[in-house]
């Protein structure tokens, strides 16, 4: 073993590649937050969060002022030990996005240290349940597209060999969301699967209605239809449709995704390593699920999610969208419509150090105090 030294944090903004609308916000930015910590023998792992536009300032904070002085000197295996302290130093702002975003960055860096001192790809240290998994596209999907759109965007899915695409629903009108399924569905046959994403934006009765429109569409599942914390209606919406009903991406503590596996109140769990607090809480929660015998499909992140994802046994997709590409060396590998976990030892993202630099907003460094 060995302590970690130092650390190095960053803050890097990447505008989205294509415009991004769902029903409730846009995407406006990704503040990617980059940490690189150092440890005794000189090996440095890497591990990074983000935010859609806001916050990332706050995250930044967090790490730099509260959490990294306390890293500093920890030994850098003990990652179970390492979340548990630092979550509890913070226990005050917890549970919530800013404190589990700034956890991610810490406990992913520290993954990608015990990956590389034990020269192993994350999928196989993590579990290495396979080696690649069916990916679906969302980022022709979004809401303000015009119907021909997404229909344009559908058939370029299907000839690339994606297995599904998902679609923002959330339009004034159940038909207006009915006639974008219809004609998405028409496009890509019966043998790709279709989702379609709500984004928190109905009232229970309103999803119910809209599930109710969209059932004999075959849509394989309806994503983030009510607020995250409404537990008691999903349990309503999931007993009154077939439809299979997704959570996940604003789900931010384990005890919350039990509540909803324990309600029947969900069939697929997206959880989001960035969200949840990183990859020592995902595994937790992937896991919880299989005890529940209920799939995960993890929400955006493909690059670090493809290695997760293919690590645990009900692991089902991974969700392209396209967000790393300026500052890394290595995209996410697609072959038939899989995505390939990377074979080489850490997360298996290969970080452009020169770009990282020339387009952060904020760096620092944080060393222990005398």
């Amino acid at each position: 073993m060995a302590r970690i030294e130092f650390a190095e944090l960053f803050l890097v903004l990447l505008k989205p590649k294509v415009e991004r609308t769902d029903a409730i916000q846009k995407f406006v930015c990704q503040e990617t937050v980059i940490l690189r910590l150092h440890d005794a023998d000189g090996c440095v792992g890497t591990g990074y969060s983000y935010t859609i536009g806001t916050g990332g300032s706050s995250v930044i904070g967090l790490l730099s002022d509260h959490l990294l002085p306390l890293l500093i000197g920890r030994e850098a295996e003990e990652i179970e030990s390492i979340w548990r302290d630092l979550k509890f130093h913070i226990h005050a702002t917890t549970v919530g996005a800013i404190s589990s975003l700034a956890l991610t960055a810490i406990d992913t860096a520290l993954w990608d240290l015990r990956a590389l001192r034990a020269g192993l790809p994350l999928h196989l240290l993590a579990g290495g349940a396979r080696r690649r998994i069916p990916t679906y596209t969302t980022e022709g999907g979004w809401l303000h597209l015009s119907q021909d759109e997404l229909v344009e965007d559908a058939q370029r899915a299907r000839e690339g060999g994606f297995r599904g695409v998902k679609i923002k629903i959330g339009k004034p009108t159940v038909r207006a969301d009915v006639r974008r399924v219809a004609a998405v569905r028409a496009a890509i046959g019966d043998e790709m699967e279709l989702m379609t994403d709500c984004n928190q934006a109905f009232s229970v009765d309103e999803a119910i209605r809209r599930a109710e429109s969209l059932a004999g569409l075959d849509v394989a599942w309806m994503e983030e239809p009510l607020p995250a914390d409404d537990v008691e209606g999903h349990v309503r919406l999931a007993a009154a449709t077939s439809i299979p009903v997704a959570v996940g991406e604003s789900i931010y503590g384990l005890r919350h995704f039990r509540d909803y596996l324990q309600r029947r109140a969900c069939s697929i769990v997206q959880v989001d390593c960035a969200r949840i607090g990183g990859i020592t809480p995902w595994l937790k929660v992937a896991h919880l699920a299989e005890a529940f015998n209920v799939a995960v499909a993890p929400h955006f992140l493909m690059e670090l999610h493809v290695s997760l994802a293919c690590a645990v046994p009900n692991g089902r997709w991974v969700e392209y969208i396209p967000q790393l590409d300026e500052i890394t060396l290595s995209g996410l590998r697609i072959e038939n419509g899989e995505a390939l976990a990377p074979e080489t030892p850490g997360l298996g993202i290969a970080w452009n150090w020169d770009e990282i630099r020339k387009r952060r907003a904020v760096e620092h460094a944080v060393r222990k105090v005398a």
